[in-house]
C-alpha cells in the first residue's frame, strides 16, 4: 500500500509541477505552489488510480484526474483555513496561506487553484473523448459547488455550537467531505462507461468521504499537533457537530467500524481487483492509530 501510495504521491505532484510550470507568469503562483505542493497525502488521487484499476483504465489518465482533484482540495484547504471559516494557522505541518501571505492573496491563490483544477479537466492533456470531459467537468461541479463541498462547509459553520440531529450532521459531512470523494470513485466507471456501475460507487465513494471526515473528527479530539501537522483539539473549542459531540468517542469508532464493514460487503463482487481499494480504505481508517 505504501509503495503503491508513494507511487502516485510522486507521479501527481510532478505532473501538477510541470502544468504550472507552462502557466503564464504570475504573482500568485507561488503562493498557489505554496497551499498545492509537496504536502498532503493524494488519498483522493490514489482512489481514482484503484477504482480506474478495477475497470482497467489507463494510469496516466487517472493522475491527470487526480491531479484536478488535488488543486481543487487545495482551494478548498485554504479557504476552509480562512479567519471567516476555521481560522487555522497550521496545515500539513507548515504556516495555512493565509498565515503566510495574507488573506486576500489566500483567497486569489484559491480561487486560481480551483479554476486550474477546471483546465486540467477540460485541457488536451486529457486525452479522453470530448463528451466524457463535459461529464466530468459537471459531476465535479456538482460536488464543488453549494451542493457539495461549499454548501457542506456552510451546514459545518452554522451547525456550530448548535444541537444537531445525527440525520443532519451525517448529511452535512456527506456534503462537505464525501462528495469530492464520491467523484473520485465514480469518474472511473464514468471513463469505462459502466453506467450500471455509477450509483455504486457514487454510494462507495459519499461512505468513503465519510468514513474520512469521521476519522479527521477522531485525529482532532486524540491527535497531537505536531504529529498531525495541523492544530488538534480544535472541535471542542468552536462546539463543532460531529459524531463525538453528539454519540462519544467510543460509539462513534463503533458507528465508523460498521460504515467500513458496509464498504467492503459492497465490494465483495469486485474480488482481488478491489483489494487495493480496500488497503487505501484501512490506510484512512489508520490515520487515527
Amino acid at each position: 500500500m505504501k509503495n503503491n501510495l508513494s507511487k502516485v504521491v510522486k507521479d501527481t505532484n510532478n505532473y501538477l509541477k510541470l502544468f504550472l510550470k507552462k502557466q503564464k507568469t504570475s504573482d500568485l503562483i507561488y503562493p498557489m505552489k505554496y497551499g498545492l505542493l509537496p504536502g498532503g497525502k493524494k488519498i483522493r488521487s490514489k482512489l481514482i488510480v484503484d477504482v480506474g484499476k478495477i475497470f482497467s483504465i489507463k494510469y496516466n489518465t487517472l493522475i491527470k484526474i487526480g491531479a484536478a482533484v488535488e488543486c481543487i482540495h487545495a482551494y478548498s484547504l485554504i479557504h476552509d483555513d480562512l479567519p471567516c471559516m476555521d481560522d487555522d494557522n497550521l496545515r500539513r505541518g507548515k504556516l495555512t496561506t493565509h498565515r503566510k501571505f495574507g488573506e486576500s492573496t489566500a483567497i486569489l491563490a484559491g480561487n486560481s487553484l480551483l479554476t486550474i483544477g477546471f483546465e486540467i479537466l477540460s485541457s488536451k492533456q486529457l486525452n479522453i473523448k470530448t463528451d466524457l470531459k463535459i461529464k466530468l467537468i459537471k459531476l465535479i461541479s456538482e460536488c464543488v459547488g453549494h451542493t457539495g463541498v461549499a454548501g457542506g462547509q456552510y451546514l459545518d459553520l452554522n451547525y456550530e455550537k448548535k444541537k444537531i440531529s445525527l440525520d443532519k450532521i451525517i448529511k452535512m459531512q456527506r456534503k462537505k467531505t464525501g462528495m469530492l470523494f464520491k467523484f473520485c470513485c465514480v469518474s472511473p466507471t464514468i471513463l469505462a462507461n459502466k453506467k450500471k456501475y455509477n450509483s455504486k460507487f457514487s454510494n462507495i465513494g459519499s461512505d468513503i468521504g465519510l468514513l474520512f471526515q469521521i476519522t479527521d473528527d477522531l485525529i482532532d479530539y486524540k491527535g497531537k499537533t505536531k504529529k498531525v501537522g495541523k492544530k488538534t483539539g480544535k472541535d471542542i473549542k468552536k462546539g463543532k457537530a460531529t459524531l463525538i459531540s453528539l454519540l462519544g468517542y467510543k460509539n462513534t469508532i463503533n458507528y465508523s467500524n460498521k460504515l467500513k464493514k458496509k464498504i467492503f460487503l459492497s465490494l465483495e463482487k469486485f474480488g482481488k481487483k478491489a483489494n487495493e481499494l480496500k488497503s487505501t480504505i484501512n490506510f484512512v481508517i489508520d490515520r487515527n492509530k
